[in-house]
């Protein structure tokens, strides 16, 4: 049940195999084992970009195809899912239209760009899918009537997935909308997930992989290239869009800066290349590690800078304020350490 459940895809490494049951479960019993608002957003947030990480890597882990549109996809998703709640108002039926309209716009949009785009060179469809992200950034900001502007906008949401709804105590924590509405946002990802590992350990999935080791190869024995790498990007972009959705009804919230910024799509980038490419499961790993660096590197850091106060050069170098030196310094160490990714490198060593 369990494999196939997991599309037969193992992760064939004992270490692993603990490294995601741990976040597995971490991530299924969050607001029972880290009770507090600051960890349950980290958890949301950590469930809504495995799925967003996973669905960049089928594009560039196994369709070799790199994109800087990734990020106009998630926000497409999360809009869809603002407006639809400010015009139909708060319940689910708003969610669900919203959500689907979003992941068609996104895959409708995917199909333009591929469709007159994939034919050309590799580093030119990456030049074209980040002038179409831009020119989409710049086009919701102007739209202020419409989508708030830089501002961006907040909604309401159902009163069942709200703090205001109390539904009782379990295990010594008070469980409300909040926690329901995490669990959607966790189940919904997680459904999603395993229909990625799914898709890529299909025969669809296996054609991609043989087009992204040789396209002309590929061709040559009778596989279109370019339908294959069009239909995987409007796959990559729904469910790209899907986990905006989830991260607008998570945050109650839509703006540029939460969905459609630049610096989002390179978090996503190096989710997938420390957690390793062509792999979904990298994606997880990924995700997770990036995520809980960006949310608590800072605070380890201040803790560490105090702990070493007596080496004042030391202390200086360990200040809060110089995390994201910190963290740039980790990803070039994975990257040298991990060339695979860490997935790669602990298969390789099993």
């Amino acid at each position: 049940m369990l494999m196939r459940l997991i599309s037969g895809d193992r992760p064939r490494s004992a270490i692993l195999t603990v490294v995601l049951l741990a976040i597995f479960l971490g991530l299924l019993l969050a607001p029972f084992l880290f009770p507090g608002v600051r960890s349950l957003e980290t958890a949301a947030r950590i469930s809504v970009f495995i799925l967003l990480a996973a669905s960049y890597d089928l594009l560039l882990g196994y369709t070799g195809v790199v994109s800087f549109a990734h990020t106009m996809f998630f926000g497409m998703g999360a809009y869809g899912v603002g407006l639809a709640s400010q015009h139909m108002g708060r319940g689910f039926g708003s969610l669900i239209v919203g959500s689907l309209a979003g992941a068609a716009l996104a895959a409708a949009f995917a199909f333009v760009i591929a469709l007159f785009s994939l034919r050309v060179r590799a580093i030119f469809f990456a030049m074209i899918t980040l002038a179409v992200a831009s020119a989409v950034a710049v086009l919701v900001s102007q739209l202020s009537q419409i989508t708030g502007g830089e501002d961006g906008f907040t909604f309401q949401i159902p009163r069942a997935l709200g703090p205001a709804n109390r539904m009782g105590e379990f295990m010594g924590v008070s469980i409300t909308g909040k926690i329901l509405n995490y669990y959607v946002i966790f189940f919904t990802s997680l459904a999603f997930f395993l229909l990625l590992l799914r898709i890529v350990n299909s025969p669809f999935g296996r054609v991609l992989q043989a087009i992204r080791e040789n396209d002309f190869r590929a061709e040559a024995i009778g596989y279109r290239v370019v339908r294959y790498r069009t239909i995987a990007t409007c796959i990559s972009a729904a469910m790209a869009a899907v986990a905006g959705s989830l991260f607008a009804l998570w945050l109650r919230y839509v703006g540029p800066e939460t969905t459609l910024s630049f610096e989002i799509m390179l978090d996503i980038l190096l989710m997938v290349v420390i957690g390793g490419m062509g792999t979904i499961w990298g994606a997880a790993i990924g995700a997770t590690l990036m995520v809980l660096a960006q949310t608590y590197l800072q605070d380890l850091m201040g803790s560490a800078a105090e702990a070493t106060l007596a080496v004042p050069m030391l202390s200086r170098l360990l200040d809060p304020d110089r995390w994201l030196l910190w963290l740039g310094v980790l990803f070039i160490l994975s990257v040298y350490f991990f060339p695979a990714g860490i997935v790669g490198r602990l298969r390789a060593g099993r």
